[in-house]
């Protein structure tokens, strides 16, 4: 068959295929007597091998190397070909992550574009000094999109710089919110945390919706930070919570604190009060939590509290009686 009706059947054309030859991948078996390549049926077997293994994304050196070394498998091929591909669509999805970002910037002009890009890879920077001034600069008249401002604050592992993040994300308009209540679902618990603590720390209702939501997370972490912000906050649902945290020793001086701060009015100080009494009583409270849980009462005024101080001033608990005792003649002296 000549190159021309090879070509028809193929789909492949004749300057394609000429250039299979120069390259070594196809060669016609024969030549007729004027000359003209004749392609034979193992010929035309070899085209389309080329064309199939082309469609898998193998380059032309790639495809001589696959269909003349018999020792190189198919699942070896195609496992490089996957890894290549991942490669090659990570190396995308981060182009295309990166032109949405400065597209979400709105530059007005190539000094804007510059100017996000530099920041975005400060950002990224190996050198935590680079990354704080990224952090900090980021609130100029070219901010960095809150989305990058998030990923950015969820891997961040050196201290000064997180601050410097959060502190970006709160002055970064909306969308915070959101993307930080998504970290929150991370399989990883150091994610988690840096979520949750920069949510604390943003203004607005939509953050405060998203903290009491965290209130019922499955993380006690989480739980923790949402709950001591709320608390600072004003926000009585975070009561139970902060008072759990008495009782397992974690954040409590934090914990109680914030219930002090919570106990503003008599009614708000006797139902906390209330609560801490009732834990106390608990049959399983540790002596340490029962400890702990007396001395939060130092924080909240009111009859309640009182009460329950004159009480545990005769507990059979020795440390827990002094405690109380203790309280009470603080609370006589003011």
């Amino acid at each position: 068959m000549l190159i021309g009706e090879v070509a028809r059947r193929s789909g492949v054309s004749a300057r394609m295929l000429r250039h299979y030859e120069s390259l070594g991948l196809v060669r016609p078996s024969g030549r007729t007597g004027s000359g003209y390549r004749e392609y034979s049926g193992e010929d035309i077997r070899r085209i389309f091998h080329v064309e199939s293994l082309r469609s898998l994304g193998l380059s032309l050196r790639e495809i001589g190397r696959a269909l003349d070394d018999p020792g190189r498998t198919p699942s070896a091929l195609v496992d490089d070909l996957i890894r290549q591909t991942r490669e090659r669509i990570a190396a995308e999805t981060e182009l295309l992550t990166r032109l949405r970002r400065i597209d979400a910037a709105d530059p007005a002009g190539w000094e804007d574009v510059l100017q996000v890009v530099a920041l975005l890879q400060a950002l990224g920077s190996k050198s935590p000094d680079a990354r704080q001034r990224a952090a900090l600069s980021s609130a100029d008249e070219v901010p960095v999109p809150v989305e990058a401002l998030v990923e950015a604050a969820l891997s961040e592992t050196d201290p000064n710089v997180a601050g410097a993040l959060r502190w970006a994300l709160a002055r970064s308009g909306d969308g915070g919110p959101a993307l930080l209540a998504d970290g929150l679902g991370s399989p990883v618990a150091a994610v988690r945390e840096r979520a949750v603590k920069a949510l604390a720390e943003l203004p607005g209702e939509d953050a405060a919706a998203r903290l009491r939501d965290a209130l019922a997370h499955p993380d006690a972490v989480v739980r923790g930070y949402a709950a001591l912000a709320l608390g600072t906050q004003g926000v009585a649902d975070a009561v139970p919570t902060l008072i759990d945290m008495i009782v397992a020793g974690r954040n409590d001086t934090d914990a109680a604190d914030a219930l002090s701060v919570l106990a503003s009015d008599t009614a708000k100080a006797d139902e906390i009060a209330a609560g801490l009494v009732d834990r106390l009583a608990h049959d399983t409270t540790e002596a340490p939590a029962r400890g702990r849980l007396t001395q939060s009462l130092a924080g909240i005024p009111g009859r309640t509290a009182s009460h329950a101080l004159v009480e545990l001033s005769q507990d059979g608990d020795r440390a827990v009686a002094l405690t109380a005792t203790y309280l009470l003649r603080l609370r006589e002296a003011q």
